[in-house]
């Protein structure tokens, strides 16, 4: 005979699990109309109630359930009224995982609440001239000064820095070890004496990324997350969080109007019955079916989740995105002919929001925007390494510098 016992706890744990997550909905919606209360305001109700990151701990933001009834709680806040969260805030997807998993409780209780509300934005400082794809070599010196840290060094492609209040930055703390080991994570207060932001032009005319120099900034050890040396492990979390995020975006619904999939239909829509030709059918036919396919790839990932941060096998998600959404955005210029030449303004501009599929801002700055997605996040060639080696279980390439003190690697 079958043992059922195990399986029945389950499902009445899940029934409970989802119980109390509705009666946190049907409580919030009682005490807070999202139709007469502020944007902030109801973003502060919904942490208070539990509902910001369901999967965190009680008193941080969530109830301590499954991470995917988080999507129960968005479909109902929405249904009710409550507004999507605003894209400027994306990175609270990254440094919320990040300092719950890693960061002590003060951490927790400074930051999480006005990261979730939107009172405090935060941008992401990883990548160096020297150290992109391989993050773990970069050169950002953190040197400890009784209870407080040193930091001189550069940043670069931080995403609205211009605009942050806080940054997730990963530092050199001993050089003297490999490369992996001697990295320590704090949480930067982007105001302090020191940290100057510059933009960078992109393709688009924007200004959306920038280069960050930090010069003899002094930061707490208090706003240290995670051990010193850990910062590798730490980071490990962001960059799954950023990878999930990304690709949990990518391709979108036709149905429901959302991603570059809906320009391009939307866009195949207002052709005259004469312009519908086969060929191009075809071409958009298989676009929809890649879309659907990243789409309900993403709902089993994110269904098969047993912990609150994803696992390597987001980068398939990340990957097949940054892909589908580049030939979306093509076969949409495309679709265009000649109009899609002109109409364009390239003027210089800093963004005060972020859109990282190409749906927003026409199909011209969708077309540019895009290009960036094979990069940004990890590039898809890092995305293909980390899917042959943790996923796949294949030998990983050759690493000379593994096991060799940072100081001691070569370099231009």
């Amino acid at each position: 005979m079958t043992d059922t016992r195990d399986a029945s706890m389950v499902d009445e744990s899940a029934d409970a699990a989802i119980m109390r997550v509705d009666a946190a909905i049907d409580g919030l919606l009682a005490s807070c109309d999202p139709a007469h209360s502020s944007y902030g305001e109801f973003r502060a109700a919904q942490f208070d109630a539990g509902l910001a990151w369901v999967h965190f701990d009680e008193g941080h933001g969530g109830l301590g359930v499954s991470p995917k009834l988080q999507r129960r709680v968005e479909e109902r806040l929405r249904k009710a009224g409550a507004p999507p969260m605003r894209p400027i805030m994306f990175f609270m997807h990254l440094a919320g995982p990040t300092i719950h998993t890693h960061g002590d409780e003060a951490l927790r209780q400074r930051y999480l609440r006005p990261m979730f509300t939107g009172e405090e934005l935060w941008c992401q400082l990883f990548s160096e001239p020297g150290a992109g794809s391989d993050f773990a070599g970069l050169a950002a010196r953190a040197v400890a000064d009784g209870d407080e840290w040193v930091v001189n060094g550069q940043k670069v492609w931080n995403t609205l820095a211009h605009l942050a209040d806080y940054g997730m930055l990963v530092t050199r703390s001993n050089p003297d070890v490999p490369k992996h080991r001697g990295l320590t994570y704090f949480a930067l207060d982007m105001k302090l004496p020191g940290v100057e932001v510059r933009p960078l032009r992109q393709i688009t005319g924007e200004a959306e990324f920038n280069e960050v120099y930090l010069t003899d900034v002094r930061i707490a050890d208090a706003d240290r997350i995670g051990d010193v040396g850990d910062g590798w492990r730490v980071a490990l979390t962001t960059l799954m969080n950023e990878r999930n995020a990304i690709g949990a975006g990518g391709g979108g619904q036709a149905k429901r109007a959302s991603g570059p999939i809906s320009v391009l239909v939307k866009l195949w829509r207002r052709r005259a019955t004469a312009d519908r030709d086969a060929a191009a059918r075809d071409r958009l036919t298989k676009l929809w079916t890649r879309a659907e396919v990243l789409r309900l790839t993403n709902l089993r990932a994110g269904a098969n989740r047993r912990k609150g941060n994803p696992g390597p096998e987001m980068s398939i998600a990340k990957l097949a995105s940054a892909e589908l959404n580049q030939d979306l955005m093509t076969c949409a210029v495309d679709l265009m002919g000649a109009e899609g030449l002109v109409g364009y303004d390239y003027t210089c501009r800093r963004p005060e929001n972020l859109t990282v599929d190409g749906s927003d801002g026409g199909i011209q700055h969708g077309f540019l925007r895009v290009r960036a997605n094979s990069i940004e996040g990890g590039t898809s060639e890092i995305m293909r390494n980390i899917l042959g080696e943790q996923v796949l279980g294949l030998p990983g390439e050759p690493r000379l510098d593994k096991d060799v003190p940072w100081i001691d690697v070569p370099r231009n």
